[in-house]
């Protein structure tokens, strides 16, 4: 127990918060510590189940997990390598791109000429003016990207480290994990790890199909109004997509700028923007809920606010952990009495704890509730 009975709501409440508190002031603080960690997590236990399938077959610990990761790298390395490769298509674009621009611009003075009175003049200063603010950020921005370049190539250096290790010691840090609490509470924390290792599994495997699915079905729309670039763009709005509610928002915006510096017509922009929103609302409606909402059970509220948190305490790698990390946050709210009103609060459930008249139909027809009982945890010399 965390409290005694007698220990006052407010004092109990204020704690909680705390904790979350600190919690997010220690990943905020050791986020370049932290977020590779986590990405390491979420990869070592999608490959559990491939490692666990070749050590049936008599391979070892080791060969199994160098075979799991290579697959891995080869994967990760091929989608790499087509992004760099069309990205490379874009210096062979470099005059049409410079075109087209000019052509765009010329329009947007026009615009700016008809709608807010400035004059050609006023016009050219306004962007000689932002010409030279970018000439002089532009020596800390290329410091910035740098510094940023060098840790992104760091991380992926660390991930094979971290990936093969996590995997490697998996037997000895679930028994760390639950012979840490006591006694009675280690069959709580074994059913932890079990679901939370479901859930991630379920919710990285979800992703990389709706994140293929998305792919062609972007790609086929670009391919059909005829864009430049469309299988590049629909990849990339696939992945960007992973993000949950924002990373397609800026897949739309890049996608609009990409198309504007290499079309000339503006109806390739709305065609753009009504394929993206089609496939979105697809997304939403149809693949999200079928093939990766149903492993997790975390309102849209709640998703929403844990994306924009996420964000905050570790920009983009933030948002797309922040999911599993709210998911294996429930879990173990769900377990700990203390806890239980905030597992509420992240569930999906709108109906309350209150039976709907169909099952209680069912229930007075003396049929037996369909619902499974809990699972048994492995014992502790059982492989995690």
């Amino acid at each position: 127990m965390l409290f005694s009975k007698s220990t006052p709501f407010y004092l109990k409440f204020t704690l909680q918060l705390l904790m979350l508190l600190l919690t997010g002031l220690v990943i905020y603080i050791g986020q370049d510590i932290i977020v590779p960690l986590a990405f390491s997590i979420l990869l070592a236990v999608l490959l559990l189940p491939l490692n666990r399938y070749l050590e049936k077959k008599g391979l070892s610990r080791v060969v199994s997990i160098i075979i799991s990761l290579t697959i891995l790298m080869i994967f990760a390395g091929g989608i790499l390598y087509f992004l760099t490769y069309q990205i490379a298509g874009f210096v062979d674009d470099i005059p049409a791109i410079k075109q087209h621009l000019a052509n765009h611009l010329k329009t947007l003075k026009g615009w700016m000429g008809n709608q807010v009175n400035l004059t050609k003049v006023e016009q050219n200063s306004l962007l000689n003016n932002a010409a030279e603010q970018l000439k002089t950020s532009g020596s800390g921005v290329l410091g910035s990207t740098f510094l940023t370049l060098t840790q992104a190539l760091l991380v992926l250096l660390l991930l094979p480290v971290y990936i093969f290790l996590l995997l490697y010691y998996r037997t000895m840090i679930a028994k760390f994990l639950v012979l840490v609490f006591k006694k009675e509470s280690q069959a709580d924390v074994q059913e932890v790890l079990q679901e939370a290792k479901g859930i991630v599994q379920g919710y990285m495997t979800g992703l990389i199909i709706e994140m293929g699915i998305v792919a062609t079905i972007n790609s086929a729309g670009f391919l059909i109004i005829g864009i430049k670039y469309p299988i590049f763009l629909g990849v990339l709005s696939a992945i960007l997509n992973m993000i949950p509610y924002i990373g397609m928002l800026i897949a739309a915006v890049f996608c609009i700028l990409i198309t504007l510096t290499g079309s000339a017509g503006i109806s390739d922009i709305i065609w753009v923007i009504i394929i993206l929103t089609v496939v979105q609302f697809i997304d939403n409606n149809i693949i999200m809920p079928k093939v990766v909402s149903s492993k997790l059970k975390i309102n849209a509220l709640i998703t929403i606010l844990g994306v924009l948190i996420g964000g905050a305490l570790a920009g983009i790698p933030g948002m797309f952990l922040s999911i599993p990390g709210i998911a294996i946050l429930k879990v173990i709210f769900d377990r700990v009495e203390e806890l239980k009103p905030w597992g509420v609060l992240l569930g999906d459930d709108v109906t309350g704890s209150r039976k709907s008249r169909l099952y209680l139909r069912f229930e007075s027809m003396g049929h037996k509730s369909t619902i499974p009982s809990p699972v048994k945890p492995p014992a502790l010399d059982e492989e995690n």
